[in-house]
């Protein structure tokens, strides 16, 4: 079966838009039992695509790593509230957008290594993951990366990357399989030549949805965004010099201390898309010149208490969205929950 025909199966449909604990579970136990994903996938094979994924993940960085994500497995959460900018209502009907709201955001280095430390150049891209509290116990979430774009366009794509890395090691024949891998894929080579300092603090990064999303107001009109998540502070890195000098834990030490004194706010934008510009493909950046609405300010003003429960128990679903937010058919973001799903079901024990 084709990725986008997940959304076909009920089961699977109902439960990309629910995050509780309990409909993760079933959901890896859904995909684990489920035959592939990939249809051009070898016969010997019947890993589940999301599964795989987690797998390579989990290869990489040297895991499962009890207790924490396959990717992005080092984070530290922080609480506050985003209140609506007066123009977000005239895109989206969504709850969050029509008065303040409390969030949860939880920023994360990358890699699945836990003790990686925050100035190594493998912890970038970031990550960012906002979690709104809407009426009625709902939720809604953002997920976003210190990087404008991805490297790959399809799931499957991303795998190969994973496994051309993973066997790329110091004694692979030249050209190596990454190499070979980036030599076909522009996009890949672009993002992971990409130059990304350390940055100062996860309050000086700026983040961005890759994935586009259908935003409609209440009069029914309708328009594709992606995300940007800015920095009131600016954006501010390290120099190499002060990055090699950097605390194994800087980032994570330094945010708890910086919300104790003040807010620290971010600016939601909402990019718009213009007459063909791409809207699910993920490494497909749109021109700068695009219209940008701002969606509202998240202010951060506290860090969650106990750090290892709470993030061992939250599971971030990009596409449980409220009336007025629709996914786009990217086939990148109908991957990210089975794919959370599944890391959620190897840490939650």
């Amino acid at each position: 079966m084709k990725l986008n025909d997940a959304f076909v199966f009920p089961a699977l449909a109902q439960a990309f838009r629910r995050s509780s604990a309990g409909t993760a579970m079933a959901v890896a136990a859904l995909l684990m039992a489920a035959p592939t994903y990939a249809d051009d996938a070898p016969a010997a094979d019947s890993t589940p695509l999301p599964v795989a994924l987690v797998n390579a993940l989990n290869k990489l960085s040297g895991g499962p790593h009890a207790g924490y994500r396959a990717n992005h497995a080092k984070g530290v959460m922080v609480t506050g509230t985003f209140t609506p900018a007066a123009g977000a209502r005239a895109l989206s009907k969504a709850p969050q957008f029509l008065r303040p709201v409390p969030v949860t955001v939880r920023f994360s280095n990358g890699t699945g290594v836990p003790t990686l430390p925050d100035a190594d150049p493998h912890a970038s891209p970031h990550g960012m993951a906002i979690r709104f509290q809407l009426p009625k116990g709902a939720t809604t979430d953002i997920v976003g990366i210190s990087a404008n774009g991805f490297p790959v366009a399809t799931p499957e794509d991303f795998l190969a990357l994973l496994q051309a890395i993973a066997a790329s090691g110091p004694d692979a024949a030249k050209p190596t399989p990454v190499e070979q891998f980036l030599g076909s894929h522009p996009a890949a080579l672009k993002f992971v030549t990409t130059p990304r300092p350390a940055p100062e603090s996860f309050a000086t990064l700026a983040f961005y949805g890759v994935n586009a999303f259908k935003f409609t107001n209440a009069k029914g009109a309708s328009s594709y965004i992606r995300y940007q998540i800015l920095p009131a502070a600016g954006e501010h890195g390290l120099s190499d010099e002060a990055a090699a000098k950097a605390a194994p834990d800087y980032l994570m030490d330094e945010l708890p201390a910086r919300v104790a004194k003040v807010p620290v706010k971010f600016k939601l934008l909402a990019q718009l898309a213009k007459e063909g510009d791409k809207v699910d493909d993920p490494t497909a950046v749109w021109p700068e010149t695009n219209r940008v609405v701002e969606l509202g300010t998240i202010s951060l003003t506290k860090a969650v208490t106990d750090q290892a429960a709470e993030q061992k128990r939250i599971l971030f679903n990009p596409v449980s969205l409220p009336a007025g937010i629709e996914p786009s058919a990217d086939p990148v973001l109908a991957m990210r929950f089975p794919a959370y799903a599944v890391s959620f079901g190897q840490r939650a024990p």
